[in-house]
């Protein structure tokens, strides 16, 4: 039987910057659920990448005196080198400067030009050229972009592509399509601009170099979003519509964006994929903003969080967890230290690694540092197994709406229930008393930690992984459809000499 597939996007990031935690955020969302998928039996296809034309970045090149690409080579270079250091598993990584893409970006013009939807006039209007974004006079808060940017007045020849045509359709979609964007409450910001009414939106620009030229007429560069949103199929191998990636993932599963850009992914790219005859996207999911110690991030008050720095204080995985766990995935959220180090100490450090540090430490010493017999469970017993190998379902749903911090308070029950069940069952008493009985506790514990170390990997895949070593389960049997009683340690096998996996965060050493 052929798996399911699944295709998902980070936006692709762009390169007038260095990467902050938003973008380390994002990222890590797809990682955390491609890796999901990956150990639940699917065919995962995982594309993060840079966005690297338009205005703004030419103007940052100019700023350091140097040309536009060599400035995107170092500062994308950024970019691609955060993968790694926070254990990113992506499949590839794009840049719209790649010679792939302007070829698919050229493409989808092209449709769009000979199926009617685009038009040559003038442009008027105002423009952010950080937001890369055209914005109506009633858009503007005290002569600003709403997200506070300076707009300026612009004047020149433009494309135009018929938005104002899709109105009806968009929404006709999104009433056939309810789960196309989330979560519910950016859903209704959507419809309701999408209700006020569309204008046409200019696609092309004259008045600066640094994009992709338009298809036969080389003084117009491309809009910046109609390039850079079609980097989503450009990874697929659009526009050869045979090939093997594009017939297998396409329409992807899902693309996941901050609040700020949702826009551009839930309005113009359905209408451009729409007008160019292909398909939509199946999900869009945008994601909350943060902030640190209560105030808003932002260069001026120097309060950006350096998500390197961050995982170099607390911790790759420890920083991993604290970001799904602390805020619902969606909301806006806020980092601070207190809370981190809470995180690390409490649920990390008490609860699942003193779990695992107490039931291997006494299996060394009381089991000839091997899996101990079961003997026959107990209703105790089988209750806290049930529970371990019962919630795949539950995380699936979880997963499946992006409820990152619900599942992982899934897993966490677990963790309490197992921490309750040995201090109930007491297997030190058990030692002396009923040294059978002690043998099958400590057996359900170790099953139990076996389960739950397979669920940790997508959030915590290091950690999680060394828990499985020092259980030595082999690393064929660390996916989801081990979680049975199939899969169960095995009475007699040697464990490993048992480490500490989440030592205490303590701020003075």
């Amino acid at each position: 039987m052929e798996a399911p597939r699944y295709y998902l996007t980070t936006p692709i990031y762009y390169v007038n910057d260095v990467p902050h935690i938003g973008h380390a955020y994002t990222t890590l969302a797809c990682d955390v659920l491609a890796r999901f998928m990956r150990l639940d039996g699917c065919d995962v296809l995982f594309l993060t990448g840079t966005d690297e034309h338009g205005q703004k970045v030419e103007k940052a090149a100019e700023t350091l005196k140097m040309e536009p690409q060599a400035f995107t080579d170092k500062v994308s270079k950024n970019f691609r080198d955060l993968l790694p250091f926070m254990n990113i598993s992506n499949d590839d990584f794009i840049r719209t400067t790649e010679a792939r893409h302007k070829v698919a970006a050229q493409a989808i013009w092209r449709r769009l030009m000979q199926n009617g939807h685009i038009y040559l006039d003038k442009y008027s209007g105002w423009y952010s050229v950080r937001d890369e974004a055209y914005f109506a006079e009633n858009e503007l808060i005290d002569g600003k972009a709403p997200t506070g940017a300076p707009v300026e007045w612009v004047e020149e020849p433009s494309y135009f592509f018929d938005l104002s045509k899709w109105q009806t359709k968009l929404l006709e979609f999104y009433d056939e399509n309810p789960n196309f964007i989330a979560p519910a409450s950016r859903r209704n910001e959507v419809i309701s601009f999408v209700s006020s009414g569309l204008r046409d939106l200019s696609i092309s620009r004259t008045s600066f170099n640094w994009g992709i030229a338009v298809p036969d007429d080389e003084k117009h560069i491309m809009y910046v979003w109609l390039d850079a949103l079609t980097n989503y199929i450009t990874a697929t191998g659009f526009p050869d519509e045979q090939e093997t990636l594009y017939k297998k993932f396409w329409p992807a599963s899902l693309h996941m964006v901050g609040k700020d850009i949702l826009r551009f992914h839930a309005v113009y790219w359905p209408a451009f994929l729409l007008a160019a005859g292909l398909e939509p996207p199946k999900r869009v999911f945008a994601h909350g903003w943060w902030t640190n110690e209560g105030q808003k991030i932002s260069k001026s008050l120097g309060n950006v969080i350096d998500p390197i720095e961050l995982v170099e204080k607390y911790g790759l995985d420890q920083v991993r967890y604290f970001l799904l766990r602390e805020v619902p995935f969606g909301n806006d959220g806020d980092f601070s230290k207190n809370s981190m180090i809470n995180r690390i100490n409490s649920d990390l450090s008490n609860d699942l690694g003193n779990l695992c540090q107490r039931v291997l430490s006494f299996v060394q010493k009381n089991c000839d540092a091997s899996i101990p017999q079961n003997n026959g469970f107990s209703k105790d017993d089988e209750r806290l197994i049930a529970q371990v190998y019962g919630v795949l379902p539950s995380l699936r749903a979880d997963f499946n709406s992006q409820s990152f911090n619900v599942a992982l308070e899934r897993i966490w029950s677990i963790v309490s229930a197992s921490n309750k069940y040995i201090d109930e069952q007491a297997p030190w008493k058990l030692r002396k008393t009923e040294p059978e009985r002690m043998q099958t506790v400590l057996f359900t514990l170790l099953e139990t930690i076996r389960c739950i170390g397979i669920l940790l990997q997508p959030i915590m895949p290091a950690s999680a992984n060394e828990i499985l070593n020092q259980l030595t389960i082999d690393p064929s049997d660390r996916s989801y459809s081990a979680l049975n009683e199939e899969h169960c340690l095995q009475s007699g096998a040697k464990l490993q000499q048992p480490n500490p996996i989440f030592p205490r965060f303590d701020e003075k050493t």
